[in-house]
């Protein structure tokens, strides 16, 4: 196991050598097309938080539908990833890729078209959001299927850059929405998921060998053991913070500070991005200290900024510092959890991405739609974010449950020490 503590470190390092036999060892265009996909599906799965402002205008929202509205998109990326696991067992990645892009694309213009304008059917547009949610479970496994283990931690992290997305679209959507309106957004958003579709059929290769993401039958017998509901969790808090605040912040914003929609993106896309470019520092901290004394860190900084913002909902400038800081925990936090993985299940690494990264969208849809029923039952957001910071700490306590469960075995040593990598 302390082969792949090394794999990340080795991954950084940046040494000339280690750059040219990467670009050798798999197919680059692959990686670039798989990158391309994941950063155009992350804009789309979480476009209606940033337009949310424009449409609970429109059609009249009050606070718990407004979180309701920009969680169920996230919701359904979790379980169509699913879905999309299996069938990327059954046909191949690249093929699975192509036909959720394209169902993506007919989605956002038959939205355009039928120009939804009632709560109820702002549902429907979710769940086509929610298709390209499941690019995780696509995305990955045709990376990882292309590059040797040395390598899957670079691949893997370059993949993963792509949800990045997510600040693209609090940076763009609403100027568009004020400029164009939220429906024609929708439509015009249709054309870059069009060029990245092509970009990804002429770039793409499908795998001759594949890493299977784990069909739903295979998940069972995981099931049953508690050091995979725990990192379930721990990603359940890293990646459902991301996401949940990629979401959430501009609707947040605009509502507690009364800026305007197009500032409120900017400022959201400045906490994402930094979310985003982070994880891969936290898998590097998490091979060179180990991945549970990693995550006790980021849990315990989580924690304090999040209850910190809910004590005092504090004015725009701390709160905007405290949000930078706290997205810089979850973010690095999503890099130490995949470390952990092929440490304490490195037969089933597959598997349980699957298992992990779905538990990361229902958490993303807890905190979004947490954060509006506060709101609205309260008339404060600070309900939502106390929960979510004893959350975190709750988090902490499993990072030292999980200390404890392994501390008669190797992987303490790999994963909460740097016994393993030194």
């Amino acid at each position: 196991m302390a082969h792949w503590a090394v794999v990340g470190i080795a991954a950084t390092s940046g040494s000339d050598s280690m750059d040219k036999n990467f670009l050798k060892a798999g197919h680059t265009p692959s990686l670039l097309a798989a990158f391309l996909y994941f950063d155009a599906s992350f804009m789309v799965w979480v476009l209606l938080g940033p337009l949310g402002i424009s449409i609970a205008h429109d059609l009249h929202l009050n606070a718990a539908q407004k979180g309701w509205m920009v969680a169920t998109p996230v919701l359904a990326g979790a379980l169509f990833r699913v879905i999309a696991g299996g069938l990327v067992d059954t046909f191949g990645p690249r093929r699975v890729a192509i036909w959720a892009q394209s169902t993506v694309i007919l989605g956002l213009i038959a939205t355009w078209l039928a120009a939804p304008h009632t709560y109820s059917a702002m549902f429907g547009v979710a769940l086509v959001l929610g298709v390209a949610g499941a690019s995780f479970a696509i995305a990955l496994p045709l990376v990882s299927a292309w590059y040797p283990p040395q390598y899957q931690g670079t691949a893997l992290g370059l993949a993963g850059a792509g949800n990045s997305g997510t600040a693209l679209a609090a940076l763009f959507a609403p100027w568009l929405a004020a400029h164009y309106g939220w429906v024609n957004t929708l439509g015009l958003t249709a054309l870059p998921m069009a060029v990245v579709l092509l970009a990804f059929i002429l770039l793409s290769r499908e795998p001759l060998r594949t890493r299977p993401a784990g069909s739903p039958a295979s998940w069972l017998p995981l099931l049953k053991q508690p050091d995979c509901w725990l990192l379930m969790a721990f990603y359940g808090v890293t990646f459902g913070g991301f996401v949940g605040l990629a979401s959430f912040l501009t609707i947040y914003f605009n509502d507690q500070y009364g800026i305007s929609p197009a500032s409120a993106g900017r400022f959201t896309a400045i906490v994402v991005f930094v979310g985003s470019f982070v994880r891969p520092v936290g898998g590097s901290l998490a091979d060179k200290f180990g991945g549970l004394r990693a995550l006790a860190v980021f849990y315990t900084a989580a924690g304090i900024l999040f209850c910190t913002i809910a004590a005092g909902l504090p004015s725009f400038p701390l709160a905007f510092a405290a949000f930078f800081l706290g997205m810089l925990a979850l973010g690095m936090g999503n890099g130490a959890v995949f470390q952990l993985v092929p440490l304490r299940f490195p037969q089933q690494v597959g598997t349980i991405t699957g298992l992990v990264g779905m538990s990361g969208g229902i958490g993303g849809f807890y905190l979004a739609s947490s954060l509006g029923e506060a709101r609205q039952i309260t008339g404060s957001y600070g309900p939502g974010f106390l929960a979510f910071g004893l959350i975190a700490f709750a988090a902490l306590g499993g990072v030292f449950l999980c200390h404890r469960r392994w501390h008669s075995s190797q992987k303490v040593s790999e994963a909460f020490s740097v016994s393993s990598v030194s």
